[in-house]
């Protein structure tokens, strides 16, 4: 087996930590079902968790140490994913939710826009190298294996529960969304959840 049964226990538990600790990514989750409907905040949390993948390979094959060993490169794609968090700030004020109808975001753009804004977080690869190699064997062998494993945890997880925060937020968005006034709040709601992770980015980056 690539990785020691004893150190997958030790894992589970910790990644399941992890994934229930509110970050980004669920908040993300939670916005996308305010402003359109659970199916696509099913469909973004897939986004997420195949961001988180991409990241995990990315890290398995060292290309996280070169990302963040280059502080331009670092901070190129820390200022892109807020900027990224901006547009949909903006374009989710400009279009109105009708959350009870028909679910104005596509489920395609969801789970796009999910994985973009993972991938576009340069903390998710430093974590996933702060984290993970706590608990891969070099002696074992397979270390990408290793890290796609454990990514893959953390992905699995990730994606039921983000997506059960986003898919109960859509729930009541679609009762709330049928006042004019009640889907208004609802739409600067998710804009401001985009507008204060972009934020939350800036502030990361002065630190």
């Amino acid at each position: 087996m690539i990785v020691d049964p004893w150190t997958l226990a030790a894992f589970i538990p910790a990644a399941l930590a992890l994934n229930l600790t509110p970050g980004a990514d669920m908040m993300f989750c939670l916005a996308q079902g305010l402003r359109g409907g659970p199916r696509p905040a099913v469909a973004a949390s897939a986004g997420v968790s195949a961001g988180s993948m991409l990241n995990v390979a990315l890290a398995g094959l060292g290309l996280g140490a070169l990302v963040a060993s280059l502080p331009g490169l670092f901070e190129g794609i820390r200022w892109a994913g807020i900027g990224y968090l901006l547009f949909l700030a903006w374009r989710t004020l400009r279009a109105p939710l009708v959350v009870a109808d028909a679910p104005k975001v596509r489920v395609s753009r969801a789970f796009r826009d999910g994985f973009l804004v993972n991938v576009t977080n340069p903390k998710v690869i430093l974590f996933i190298l702060a984290f993970v190699p706590q608990f891969v064997d070099p002696a074992r062998g397979a270390v990408l294996g290793q890290f796609l494993i454990f990514g893959a945890i953390i992905a699995i997880g990730g994606f039921f529960i983000n997506g059960a925060v986003g898919w109960g937020a859509g729930g009541i968005g679609k009762v709330l969304a049928r006042d004019l006034r009640v889907e208004r709040a609802l739409r600067w709601a998710s804009a401001s959840v985009f507008g204060l992770l972009a934020a939350k980015l800036a502030w990361d980056s002065r630190a």
